[in-house]
């Protein structure tokens, strides 16, 4: 399994609850904060229902 790199860049205000549960679930708190987490299909799933508030990059 690689790494991926998720950074936060909208905010979540006017979002779901769940949408705004997910962003911390992955650790996101704060716009243009960057973590790395590894490429399990439960993160990628996460990644998934908040692609529009977040961009994604593969690492090594």
């Amino acid at each position: 399994m690689g790494k991926i790199k998720v950074t936060k860049v909208r905010s979540a205000i006017n979002r779901t609850q769940t949408q705004k549960r997910t962003l911390e679930a992955l650790g996101l708190k704060r716009i243009g904060q960057t973590v790395e987490h590894d490429s399990s299909p439960s993160i990628l799933g996460m990644v998934n229902k908040v692609s529009h508030l977040v961009s994604v990059e593969e690492t090594k």
